[in-house]
């Protein structure tokens, strides 16, 4: 099983068998040094992966270990999140920020071309200075609606596919956005992440409610919540003491977020945890990391976890292709 790791500033590592990695450059197709923010795979066609750099949108169609540039309007722009349509392949939408603008993107030809969609993104904001759109969710559902998140300019919603937006206001005044994503359940629900809340809606945004993460959870910095690939009440939190924070502490919900409970990892995490991966075509298998570079694996459905030996500079992302 192949596995790429996606950090900031030291392109993509790869590894065949779990010990022996190796960093992809300019010989393979990637720019040297590359800031990685957003590394993805198809679920239907895992070894089709695309990577969201400080140069636009890099994809390869073997597993990774040939990659080509996109064209389009952000070819030289830092590409934060890349998100797949759930039931048309051609769809894909991109976000951009900091240092670029902070803009989304649509494409109908599976990355051919390109479209800016007229989402209203402030240009200056506090705490990271040029905003990034964080994340893209699109509803398996109902995919005309689709969530965004922006650190830190709030959180977005449309219901045309993208064409027209609007902003979320109401309960949930931290701009600081930092997750969007929708799980089928049942019952079918939303969920917005902040730097420190979770909030979720089972009647597409009408209402909010919160999990209370101060009263709940160990630390109170919210990174990200995944849903396992298959098992949609199943999700992991990703959480820390700060960003980048000096320790982590993962998260699980089985009742779509109704409770949650901790997960200890075999070595303490040297700051906040970062990432949670899980794919369709592995199941048992998930992948979580820290944001200084300690990867921890699962292949029990994150019943059981091990450190692997090998440690990176900051991770963004992982993803697989399976044998």
């Amino acid at each position: 099983m192949r596995t790429l790791v996606g950090t900031v500033g030291q392109s993509v590592l790869a590894t065949d068998d779990g010990e022996h990695w190796g960093r992809l450059g300019p010989n393979v197709g990637f720019h040297s040094d590359a800031m990685v923010r957003t590394l993805v795979n198809r679920p239907d066609a895992p070894h089709v992966i695309w990577a969201g750099t400080d140069r636009g949108i890099l994809r390869s169609g073997d597993g990774g270990r040939t990659w080509t540039r996109l064209n389009g309007a952000f070819s030289e722009q830092q590409v934060w999140r890349v998100s797949f349509h759930p039931k048309d392949d051609k769809v894909v939408f991109a976000g951009t920020g900091t240092p670029s603008p902070a803009l989304i993107f649509r494409s109908d030809d599976d990355g051919a071309t390109w479209k800016q969609l007229p989402v209203e993104i402030v240009s200056e904001c506090a705490a990271v200075g040029v905003p990034r759109v964080t994340d893209i969710a699109i509803d398996p559902l109902e995919p005309m609606k689709v969530w965004a998140s922006i650190e830190v300019d709030g959180m977005r919603r449309s219901t045309d596919g993208g064409e027209t937006w609007s902003r979320i206001d109401g309960p949930i005044t931290n701009p600081d956005g930092h997750a969007a994503t929708v799980t089928v359940g049942p019952p079918k629900t939303v969920f917005l992440t902040v730097n420190n809340e979770i909030f979720y809606s089972r009647d597409d945004g009408a209402t909010w409610q919160t999990v209370d993460v101060k009263r709940h959870f160990p630390y109170t910095h919210i990174r990200d919540v995944v849903f396992d690939a298959v098992d949609p009440c199943t999700a992991w939190a990703a959480i820390g003491d700060a960003t980048p924070g000096t320790t982590g502490v993962l998260m699980v919900t089985h009742d779509a977020g109704t409770s949650w409970q901790r997960i200890n990892m075999p070595h303490e995490p040297n700051s906040a945890m970062w990432v949670v991966r899980t794919q369709p075509d592995h199941p048992e298998r998930v992948l979580t990391a820290s944001r200084y570079g300690y990867l921890y694996e699962s292949h029990d459905r994150g019943k059981s976890w091990v450190k692997l030996r090998r440690e990176f500079s900051e991770i963004s992302s992982v993803v697989w292709v399976p044998d």
